[in-house]
């Protein structure tokens, strides 16, 4: 048979429907029927994942741009003979790889473990009978059984709904539950308000009920998502950005460099296969080859600092690029806040308004008391239960919350059902439904009856004629309704509760009209999904450190602008726009305005991810944190995308970056300041790292212009390299944070390495080093100092160490800073020290490096000329800390190290 898929369904009835798949409302799908119905549109799942193989996980380490120059590197050292040089750079390679695949490995590990927290049963009916399968067997046209607290398995056109309520704040971004019916829907009606469909990724709240399966896998709403999902490339880091720039930029120079060295040696005469291996010699120098271990390495250490702050890092790279962050957007339902509905005001027809927290909820007096009482009573028979496994409260989130309430007031809920019950009986219970938008439950007792109502105060009010028995006259509804307004304006969601007694012989139909008329009212529950424990002050802490917070999601306009308030993402000035509005503007319209609009309420998913373009257009780095499937797209098209792990959903944590373990938005924020700190310390790694080669590069190129000897072998060359970029490199990958780092404005995504003065300081120190350099190498010369070459090498390497002292922090100075608060770097620069003693002092270094010892004179000489590089950095921090020194930008870096 031929489906006939004619939708949208929600505006057909259930019978059409059930014709249309050629199924049965009662008996479902022959089991034959519904095995080729499997094989002809395949498994119910949405992400069809690939497991990546191990030489595809391995490979993926070496496309770097300058893990590729490196390898280039060491097969031209190997042609030339220098088959040590070789063999050291493809270690460093080979290294950088190897930390890279063992992160990867991890963070595939764990979230293979996530994945396995997701639903995979369903329950069907086949040839009349109930059976559970594994939800990835579900086909269109199956009977689908909906019961409270499952999931739902597809999307499904409802035949039966019994106080059938979804909890789909995944899919929608709604935070209350939506009551269902089987009734067809005759508008076209957005998602959110598709009362008569389930969608698969939802759960079931409270109730029962059963439907058609119209849609399964890809299909469904949460499968267009995933391949709206798919469409979406991500953006580059904008490390990667910079660093790729710096990678083309520095292969141009040092070609262009190594071409005029080896011409000029040529025509003064040198031996040609010299110049040749002295040309790659300072290629290979030149290049930083630690860069990609350093970085691999400091991201590494960050991953594992944010692994104990409960954030699993699934992109390397994605931890710098917090630190770039300018934009948070977030969700708010599940990541602002708990998604755990609670009472949190109660109005009292007096007008008064208690604020309701659990720490003085027993202090309640007895009108708050009663009012707790009897929304308690009024609410359905499963209501406060328990899982027995999880502990978790079961039902509706609404009676969830009430019960709490009044547990936490001192009210012991089952206690008090339960001697209610032994003086009489729960004799009637009409149900909570879209059209009635109230529900009240009678009890017998020996005295009499009592029923009680709860519902939307439009719906209750008008059924009560006062507020006591009848001893304060009647009911003023409009002062009601103005208190009920006070409240509903800060957000909350409010639920009216009243209740009537009548003697024993009262009418016991469920259509009496006592049940539902001149009630007594007494009183509003307030009831919101409160902000997290922490979240005002992360975003007090975004704000401090010039980092703009936006909410976006698909909520009410009024719940997300209290929300907003309360945590002070919405400020004065600032505004609220829906969905809809979104619409009507053009995408330059929006770009216009994006800064201006904090709160985003009533959105999509596409059109989140229109927001997040609308920021990048105007140059902002932007994250995006979320837990539901509605959130997905805009994760995958952020510059990074944050995921809840603890409540969030399996699609928001695959298009994720980084996952919240705990579900803390603080820890988003030290996943920010560990950015900025990796940032930091990767820029402090390429000055230090840059200046000494450019050092290098000029002794090279200068000594013989000035009328000098070569200044150094192409093996003391090589061996200035690895020893003092190796060690002290990957020791600044330790260095703390400054303590003014959050209070840095964000840097521009497209700021490039050399800004702020970056590229003039590089120079700066570089000449410095060069001059002391070869300024040792002629008077030595001039004295008549025969070891004037190893005199030379050993400034060269030694004035590194006092740079990659000095430039630890931008303004504080060395001492200040102490030694030991970095050791690894301490013990990088004493073992490279040690290293460089044994080169003058050993000989086999003496045989392999040509050196000769140095007598305690010219060792003396060297330290301090090599000291001299130390003494200018401090005093350049020293200008700058009394702001006698301007920066050559014309302004103070936010994070430029002064050399």
């Amino acid at each position: 048979m031929t489906e006939i898929a004619t939708g949208p369904w929600h505006e057909r009835t259930s019978e059409d429907v059930a014709l249309a798949f050629a199924s049965h409302a009662r008996d479902g799908l022959s089991r034959d029927e519904a095995a080729r119905r499997l094989s002809r549109h395949g498994p119910n799942e949405t992400i069809r994942e690939r497991p990546r193989s191990l030489l595809s996980l391995i490979g993926g380490q070496f496309r770097d741009y300058m893990n590729i120059v490196l390898l280039v590197a060491a097969c031209i050292a190997g042609a030339t003979g220098d088959v040590r040089e070789a063999l050291a750079i493809a270690a460093l390679v080979l290294v950088n790889g190897a930390i890279g695949l063992m992160q990867t490995v991890r963070a595939e590990h764990a979230m293979a473990e996530l994945r396995k927290l997701g639903a995979s049963r369903a329950t069907v009916v086949r040839d009349g009978e109930r059976l559970t399968i594994p939800a990835t067997e579900v086909v269109p046209g199956d009977l689908a059984c909906l019961e409270a607290g499952a999931s739902v398995p597809a999307d499904i056109r409802l035949v039966e709904s019994i106080q059938l309520r979804t909890d789909e704040s995944a899919l929608t971004g709604e935070s209350l539950a939506v009551d269902k019916s089987a009734a067809p829907i005759a508008e076209h009606a957005p998602l959110a308000e598709r009362r008569d469909m389930a969608y698969m990724g939802t759960s079931i709240a409270s109730g029962r009920g059963s439907g058609i399966v119209v849609a399964t896998g890809t299909d469904t709403e949460l499968g267009k998502i995933v391949a709206l999902l798919g469409r979406i490339e991500p953006p580059r880091t904008p490390l990667q950005q910079r660093l790729a720039a710096f990678g083309r930029q520095l292969g141009i120079a040092i070609a262009l460099t190594c071409v005029a060295i080896f011409a000029m040696g040529v025509a003064r005469g040198e031996a040609v296969s010299l110049m040749l291996l002295t040309s790659v010699s300072i290629a290979v120098a030149a290049i930083p080859e630690a860069l990609p271990t350093v970085l691999t390495v400091m991201l590494a250490l960050g991953a594992r600092n944010l692994a104990r702050r409960r954030a699993l890092v699934r992109n390397l790279a994605a931890i710098e690029t917090l630190g770039s962050v300018s934009h948070v957007c977030t969700d708010k339902t599940g990541t602002l806040t708990l998604n755990d509905m609670r009472v949190v005001e109660l109005g009292l027809p007096d007008g008064s308004c208690i604020p309701f927290t659990q720490g003085d909820a027993h202090s309640l007096g007895p009108d708050a008391r009663s009012l707790l009482y009897a929304a308690a009573l009024a609410c359905g028979e499963e209501a406060g239960e328990r899982d027995a496994e999880t502990g978790k409260w079961l039902g509706d989130p609404t009676e969830v919350a009430i019960w709490r309430a009044a547990r936490e007031a001192g009210l012991d809920a089952h206690g008090l059902n339960e001697a209610f019950l032994q003086a009489g009986e729960r004799s009637i219970e009409l149900p909570f439904d879209s059209s009635r938008m109230r529900m009240t439950v009678v009890y017998r007792t020996s005295s009499g009856l009592t029923a009680y109502m709860k519902g939307a105060p439009e719906a209750v009010l008008p059924r009560c004629d006062a507020t006591t028995d009848g001893s304060t006259g009647p009911l003023d509804r409009a002062t009601q309704l103005a208190i009920a307004a006070r409240m509903a304006a800060d957000g909350q969601r409010l639920i009216a509760v009243s209740k009537r007694e009548a003697n024993a012989g009262a009418d016991m139909d469920s259509t009496a009209a006592w049940i539902e008329t001149g009630h007594v009212f007494l009183g509003f529950l307030g009831m919101q999904d409160p902000p997290r424990p922490g979240a005002p002050q992360a975003v007090d802490m975004c704000r401090r450190a010039g980092i703009v917070p936006v909410m976006m999601t698909g909520d009410h306009p009024l719940t997300a602008g209290a929300i907003a308030r309360s945590l002070g993402i919405m400020s004065q000035g600032q505004s609220l726009v829906t969905g809809p509005e979104l619409d009507a503007l053009s995408q330059d319209e929006l770009v216009r305005r994006i800064e201006s609009v904090s709160v985003f309420a009533r959105l999509d998913p596409a059109q989140k991810i229109r927001i997040v373009e609308a920021l990048q257009t105007r140059g902002r780095c932007v994250a995006v944190t979320g837990d539901g499937i509605n959130d997905a797209p805009a994760l995958s098209r952020a510059d990074i995308g944050v995921a809840m792990g603890k409540g969030g959903t399996d699609v928001a944590r695959e298009a994720a970056d980084v996952v919240l373990l705990d579900d803390d938005y603080g820890t988003l924020v030290a996943g920010i300041e560990e950015g900025r700190r990796i940032y930091d310390n990767v820029t402090k790694f390429i000055r230090y790292a840059l200046t000494g080669n450019a050092a290098e590069l000029l002794v090279i190129a200068a000594g013989p212009l000035l009328g000098l000897p070569m200044p150094l072998l192409p093996i003391q060359i090589l061996w200035i390299n690895l020893v003092t970029d190796g060690l002290p490199g990957l020791a600044l990958a330790a260095e703390p944070a400054e303590p003014d780092i959050m209070r840095r404005a964000p840097r521009p995504p497209r700021e490039s390495l050399f800004a702020g003065g970056m590229w003039q300081r590089i120079v700066g120190v570089s000449l410095a080093i060069s001059l002391l350099t070869l300024g040792t190498e002629a008077c030595a010369l001039a004295a008549g100092q025969a070891q004037w070459q190893t005199m030379a090498f050993t400034v060269l390497s030694l004035s590194q160490m006092g740079l990659v002292l000095g430039i630890r922090s931008a303004r504080r100075s060395v001492f200040e800073l102490g030694l030991c608060s970095n050791r690894a770097l301490a013990g990088a620069v004493c073992l490279t020290v040690a290293l460089q003693m044994a080169a003058i002092y050993m000989p086999f270094f003496n045989d392999m490096l040509h050196t000769a010892p140095l007598d305690a004179w010219q060792l003396a000489v060297s330290l301090a000329v090599s000291s001299v590089v130390l003494a200018l950095v401090e005093f350049e921090k020293y200008l700058a800390r009394h702001h006698l020194f301007r920066k050559s930008a014309g302004r103070t870096s936010r994070h430029d190290a002064p050399f």
